[in-house]
C-alpha cells in the first residue's frame, strides 16, 4: 500500500535560553548554527510524542528572535564511552563553545506513515500531539541542540511572528539516515538560507535530491547494543537502584 503524507500540521513553539546545534564540520571548538536544525526539530517532536507507526515531516521552522551569539568555556570529555568506563580525571578537556542566546522558534511538521493503518489514522496522532502540547506533556525533556539546554514547549501565539532577517547558512546537516540494516549515513542539505524568518525544510536538497523524501525511508531499526555495553548499563542500574534503597 502506498505511503501517506498527512496535509494536516502540527504547530509548536520551543523556546530557551539557550541552544547549541553544533556544525559538524567544526569539531574541536563547537560552534552552533545561527538556527535549529531539522535534526533538532524531529528530535523534539520524538521528545513528545514517537511511535513506531509512523515519522514526523519537518516542513519548516520559523526563527522567532534574532541570532545572538556568546562564547562559553566548559570542561568535556576527549574520549567517547565505550564497554569500559571512562576515568573523568584523565578525560576531562576544556573546549570552547559558541552557542545561541535567548532563542525561540516554531515547527510546522505533519505525520508520514508508510502504508494506511485504518485503526490508527494520522488524525490520531496528531489529536494525541496537540494534547500533550497543550498539558505540557512529554515522554522526555525535549532540548536545543544540546542535552544540557533544554527547552520550553507550547502552543504559538497570534503575536508569535517570524524575524524579517535573512541568514545564509550554506551546507546544513539536515538529519541521519538509517539503512534497513541500522548503518548510518548523515544527510546534507546545501545552499540553506533563513528567508524572512524561516527554514524551507520541505524542498530542502542534497546529493539525494529531495531530502524529506529519502528521510522518510529511514529505518527506524537500530544496531543492538553490544553484550559488553549491556553487562555494563546493567551494573549501573543496580548500583543506582541500591543507593536509592541505601538513602530511603
Amino acid at each position: 500500500m502506498a505511503a501517506i503524507l498527512d496535509e494536516q500540521r502540527v504547530v509548536i513553539k520551543v523556546f530557551g535560553d539557550f541552544a547549541c546545534f553544533t556544525r559538524p564540520d567544526l569539531k574541536v571548538e563547537r560552534m552552533s548554527y545561527p538556527c535549529m536544525t531539522p535534526a533538532a526539530a524531529r528530535g523534539i517532536l520524538d521528545s513528545i510524542l514517537w511511535k513506531p507507526e509512523f515519522k514526523w515531516y519537518v516542513r519548516r521552522i520559523l526563527v522567532l528572535k534574532s541570532v545572538s551569539y556568546f562564547s562559553v568555556k566548559r570542561n568535556e570529555l576527549n574520549s567517547k564511552q565505550g564497554a569500559a568506563p571512562l576515568d573523568i580525571e584523565k578525560n576531562r578537556t576544556q573546549r570552547t563553545s559558541v552557542i545561541l542566546r535567548d532563542v525561540a522558534y516554531i515547527i510546522e511538521a505533519s505525520i508520514f506513515q508508510d502504508s494506511f493503518d485504518a485503526r490508527n489514522p494520522p488524525v490520531k496522532y496528531v489529536e494525541m500531539f496537540r494534547r500533550r502540547v497543550r498539558k505540557g506533556q512529554c515522554f522526555r525533556r525535549p532540548y536545543l541542540g544540546t542535552r544540557e539546554f533544554s527547552c520550553e514547549f507550547g502552543e504559538p501565539t497570534p503575536e508569535d511572528v517570524p524575524i524579517s532577517d535573512t541568514i545564509p547558512i550554506g551546507s546544513l546537516f539536515y538529519d541521519m539516515f538509517y539503512t534497513k540494516d541500522g548503518v548510518p549515513e548523515p544527510l546534507y542539505a546545501y545552499s540553506m538560507a533563513v528567508r524572512n524568518g524561516v527554514l524551507d525544510c520541505e524542498n530542502a536538497r542534497g546529493l539525494n535530491g529531495v531530502l524529506n523524501e529519502k528521510l522518510m525511508t529511514s529505518s527506524h531499526f537500530r544496531p543492538p547494543v553490544t553484550a559488553g555495553v549491556k553487562e555494563l548499563l546493567y551494573f549501573y542500574s543496580e548500583q543506582e537502584a541500591q543507593e536509592i534503597c541505601n538513602a530511603g
